[in-house]
């Protein structure tokens, strides 16, 4: 039987120098804090262009794990850093818009991230940690708080908390979620009937949960985070479902 043949994959000239650095770096070679060379030592020594070597550079920062400082002096050029919380948040809020994911599907793992976090959190976080957590709690509590300040509190509160969890995944997949639904939070927020009593419920929680995790009562915080997010979050679903989201 002949042999069939198929053209081979091309990859562009900025995917070969990507797949170079990651090589590096998953060779141990590249660590966070690195520098890499200048993009005139650099290009020529990977044997591309510099406009290449841009190309790929901007895709290694756009997806956090590097960052460019433009100018001259020791603390200019391309250095490795880690930074996924914003990236990973930037990236889930593009495929959400895009429908990748449903609303109902970031809920349900919202659930589950957060009823995790808050759980842990009873055995992992400080005291320092769930100070700044009340201090969160007190700022979305204070009088005239607007809805953008009290959803940005918000979206803190629950970093924090899972921050605490002693899982940096957890933490960094948490931000990401709560980050892709944070316009339509906003949104629901900005329509509610009553601002202030909307407010005084859903902070009511937030100090009922920061009570149970210093209470060291792991799976009551859980249940009622889920509660927490459900009230709200599948609100939003509901709206969807009877296409008004």
């Amino acid at each position: 039987m002949p042999v069939e043949w198929e053209p081979v994959r091309q990859s562009r000239t900025h995917e070969l120098v990507l797949r170079s650095i990651e090589e590096r770096v998953f060779a141990g070679e590249l660590k966070a804090g690195d520098r890499l060379p200048p993009e005139r030592e650099l290009a020529p020594v990977l044997g591309v262009s510099r406009s290449a070597l841009r190309e790929a550079l901007r895709v290694l920062e756009t997806i956090g794990v590097l960052v460019a400082q433009p100018g001259r002096g020791p603390d200019s050029g391309a250095r490795i850093v880690r930074n996924p919380d914003d990236a990973l948040g930037r990236l889930l809020r593009l495929h959400f818009a895009l429908g990748s994911y449903s609303l109902e599907d970031v809920m349900e793992a919202r659930v589950v991230l957060e009823r995790s976090g808050f759980e842990a959190a009873v055995t992992h976080a400080r005291d320092e940690d769930l100070d700044e957590a009340e201090s969160l709690v007190a700022g979305m509590a204070a009088p005239g708080v607007g809805v953008t300040a009290f959803n940005d509190l918000d979206t803190r509160f629950h970093v924090r908390i899972a921050r605490c969890s002693g899982n940096a995944l957890t933490s960094t997949l948490t931000s990401a979620v709560r980050e892709s639904v944070r316009p339509l939070i906003l949104r629901a927020l900005e329509e509610a009937e009553d601002w202030p009593a909307t407010a005084a419920a859903l902070n009511a929680e937030h100090v009922e949960l920061l009570r149970l995790v210093r209470a060291g009562r792991g799976a009551e915080a859980a249940d009622l985070a889920e509660r927490h997010i459900r009230s709200l979050h599948g609100t939003l679903v509901d709206d969807k479902e009877d296409g008004r989201g």
